[in-house]
């Protein structure tokens, strides 16, 4: 008799667990669409940048609006708090790694002003920017209306693990479905990795869904709490559940897979898995532009009782133009993430991201390094 099972281990996959089967028909690249449109607006290219404080500043935010992607401010950061925010961010990159943490937690207790949430949002406006805005559940009925009044066009409702129920016995929680009707604004919520809790929040009539627990560079969260999904088989979940209430409505709510990509193939990976934008963010600390100098920390860092993000070293590579549309200087995949998204549609056969969401995925573990042997050994 064999031993009684408490519970079944399901397997899960990350990017490098995967490969994307070529289609039995190939695409010009240069024909490709991969427009993503969110709530009304439509970008030339389906990535977003991160909410967090060394990637997207006002400055960076009307870069990247320029360039047909989407760059999201946090309220909850040091835009919103200190007047000269380059100041403290600047002292934030400077301090050694056993030091930082504290001074997260310091300057991240400064209370976030108004005015300066409406001088943020009016100076990406004011550069005919599109302006997106990230909030904490805690914070947004607070934050979020001050930042619509301002001109606002999207908001973004961030926290690590987002359901649409929640029990506390201390506040009233956030009301999405009533905030949505409210707000006026294409709201996008997360961060979920699971069917039901998608299809549930999908019913609260949120415009956008963020997929990923704790697969970022710069995140600690399942070292700290042992909490998350691969983003793969995240995404595929999410993807499930958008297809579910599609059919169940006849309203269409894009998912964006948020973390953990780093290269063109995790970049494809992501659209062949199911999702319809992604949403990184160390990639773009590493550019000139961004406001780390370098450096990249998670949104959860400066959590004054458990931080659960680290700052980490990244470098700064190349300039945000070349990030996205090249020309790389690299052989790594880690530059011209468009250009890679075009080429990899092409090779599958897909016109437009809905085709390459329908690309055969392989369970392919060694995929980076079969006959990789003298690559493997210049690293």
């Amino acid at each position: 008799m064999g031993t009684p099972q408490f519970k079944e281990i399901r397997r899960a996959y990350g990017f490098d667990d995967i490969s994307i089967a070529p289609g039995a028909v190939t695409v010009n690249p240069d024909q490709t669409n991969i427009e993503f449109t969110l709530g009304g607006h439509t970008f030339r290219i389906p990535i977003i940048a991160s909410a967090m404080d060394a990637v997207v500043s006002p400055d960076t935010a009307v870069k990247l609006s320029q360039m047909g992607s989407l760059g999201v401010l946090n309220l909850d950061g040091l835009w919103t708090r200190y007047e000269d925010a380059a100041e403290i961010l600047a002292e934030l990159t400077a301090v050694s790694l056993d030091k930082v943490t504290p001074l997260f937690q310091k300057f991240y207790t400064e209370p976030i002003k108004d005015n300066l949430i409406a001088k943020r949002v009016q100076q990406i406006k004011r550069a005919g920017g599109v302006c997106a805005v990230s909030t904490t559940p805690q914070n947004t009925k607070r934050l979020a209306p001050a930042a619509v009044e301002a001109g606002a066009d999207i908001v973004f409702v961030q926290s690590t693990v987002t359901t649409a129920r929640h029990i506390s016995k201390s506040y009233e929680g956030l009301v999405l479905n009533k905030f949505v009707q409210q707000i006026k604004v294409p709201v996008v919520v997360g961060n979920v990795v699971g069917y039901e809790t998608t299809l549930e929040l999908m019913g609260t009539g949120v415009q956008g869904i963020l997929v990923g627990v704790g697969p970022g560079a710069a995140c600690t969260t399942r070292e700290v709490t042992g909490v998350g999904i691969p983003q793969v088989t995240a995404t595929l979940d999410c993807a499930a559940a958008r297809e579910t209430f599609y059919k169940q409505t006849g309203r269409y709510v894009p998912i964006i897979t948020d973390g953990g990509i780093r290269t063109g193939g995790d970049l494809c990976k992501t659209f062949a898995s199911g999702a319809d934008a992604a949403m990184i963010g160390t990639p773009f600390a590493q550019t000139f532009e961004a406001a780390g100098r370098g450096y990249n920390w998670g949104m959860a860092a400066p959590h004054p009782a458990l931080p659960r993000g680290i700052r980490i070293k990244v470098g700064q590579k190349c300039s945000m133009e070349q990030l996205l549309y090249g020309p790389s200087a690299v052989t790594d995949g880690t530059q011209n993430l468009v250009g890679a998204l075009r080429v990899g549609m092409g090779m599958i056969g897909a016109m437009n991201i809905k085709e390459m969401q329908q690309a055969e995925l392989v369970y392919a573990p060694d995929i980076k390094t079969e006959g990789k042997t003298f690559q493997m050994a210049q690293k």
